[in-house]
């Protein structure tokens, strides 16, 4: 669904749903559901999300029913703008690009500006080169002009073609390089439409912030960036086999992923969230194609730029900004709360991901939310065992139960009846003896 397209349906909706709407989703108010929820069904699944709707009725002056699924959106209708989708001609696998967000706070600078022009170097940097470090941080200062002789010129053919290509988010481009012996991963970030230059900024100062402060074995090792050139890039080590969402769906040939294994990854990345909740930092885009895999499969919590810090961890924050990638987006997320219970749902529907192979949205696909297999199996309608990937052939059906359980629990619609990172950590651990 192309821009225009999506504007003219959205005006002719728009007037629609000035009645229908309002009605339908007061009714599910009044059975004590979710209207947020269910709108996901209607919208969501078409790779747009709930901004875009509530955007679109605003602009169009709905604002009855703009009200009922984001009330918070309405009381700042002239300030902010949340942006369509810019990569709709992406397959449904690859088309879960983070819900932007707009008027972003300054953060205190992490960079350090380096203003003399070092001379070219060959693609395998010298340790003088590469060496340069920010005066707040560990991180190597990389010259732009030296990542791109290291990524033959930001190579954008894919990876299998020849290219440097690895992959695109809702940020930039990331490229395969090679520095002093070892493979890289070079994300030149690049704004998308109506994502300001401030808002990158936002993204590249967070993500230096963050990582300069939580190192762990299930989080993506940050080695430095560059902010010299036209457009900042943040260097990390590279991981072979790419993402879970990827291995998951035998992306390029890969083997498919044994049961074990998959345990294994679940128990890593609950290790990583639990790390970051420890330290008071909340994700906030906990998603399959965001855990990345070394070559023995150890999983690697990766993108923090839409991550949140907060003195006053166990509290709700609220902001006007509403960010993740709407198929994992908890319900309290979808109306600004931060808390890391929204990271806690998000895991669940990876949890999903890895009983059953199967990516968290699918336009051609009954249930298109694959959270939706949860009412089909609480409605006797199906079984977990009916969703169990194919692929697979050493899972048992106690562990997998149990795993299920546990996505049961996280994905429960009210935050505070969610289990917190540790005891899904020891949940996890049970499945595994």
């Amino acid at each position: 669904m192309d821009a225009p397209y999506l504007e003219t349906f959205g005006v002719g909706l728009g007037m629609a749903l000035s009645s229908l709407i309002w009605l339908r989703f007061e009714a599910f108010v009044q059975m004590g559901k979710s209207p947020t929820c269910e709108l996901l069904y209607d919208w969501g699944t078409t790779n747009c999300t709930v901004g875009d709707l509530v955007d679109l009725l605003i602009r169009n002056q709905f604002l009855a029913p703009a009200s009922l699924l984001l009330p918070e959106a309405v009381g700042m209708a002239q300030e902010v703008t949340l942006p369509l989708s810019s990569q709709e001609t992406l397959p449904v696998c690859e088309k879960q690009q983070p819900i932007q967000e707009k008027e972003v706070t300054s953060v205190k600078p992490v960079l350090s500006q380096n203003t003399e022009k070092q001379p070219s170097a060959p693609p395998c940097l010298s340790q003088e080169i590469s060496s340069t470090q920010s005066s707040n941080t560990d991180f190597h200062n990389f010259w732009f002009h030296d990542l791109e002789s290291v990524t033959n010129n930001f190579d954008e053919r894919p990876e299998s073609a020849g290219g440097n290509k690895l992959g695109e988010g809702g940020f930039g481009i990331v490229f395969k390089g090679y520095i002093n012996g070892r493979n890289v991963a070079v994300k030149k970030l690049a704004a998308v439409v109506d994502v300001s230059a401030q808002d990158l900024k936002q993204q590249f100062d967070q993500e230096i912030e963050i990582m300069a402060k939580c190192k762990h074995e299930n989080l993506v090792e940050l080695l430095g960036f560059s902010s010299d050139g036209a457009q900042p890039c943040l260097v990390y080590e590279y991981m072979p086999n790419g993402s879970l969402l990827d291995r998951l769906a035998c992306l390029d040939g890969t083997p498919p992923i044994s049961w074990n294994t998959r345990c294994e990854i679940a128990q890593g990345t609950a290790n990583g969230i639990n790390f970051l909740h420890d330290n008071n930092h909340i994700h906030r885009d906990i998603k399959s194609a965001n855990i990345l895999l070394t070559d023995t499969y150890v999983p690697k919590i990766s993108d923090f730029g839409l991550a949140r810090a907060s003195v006053t961890f166990t509290r709700t924050i609220m902001t006007d900004r509403v960010v993740g990638t709407a198929a994992y987006m908890a319900p309290e997320a979808l109306r600004g709360e931060i808390t890391p219970k929204s990271d806690i749902f998000s895991f669940g529907v990876v949890l999903l991901e890895v009983i059953t192979g199967l990516p968290p949205v699918d336009e051609n696909r009954e249930p298109q939310l694959l959270l939706s297999i949860k009412d089909e199996i609480e409605d006797e309608e199906a079984t977990i065992e009916d969703y169990v990937d194919v692929k697979m052939s050493d899972w048992d059906a106690t562990s997998v139960h149990k795993m299920y359980s546990l996505a049961d629990q996280c994905l429960n619609e009210k935050k505070n009846r969610r289990p917190n990172m540790k005891m899904v950590q020891q949940y996890l651990q049970e499945i595994k003896t």
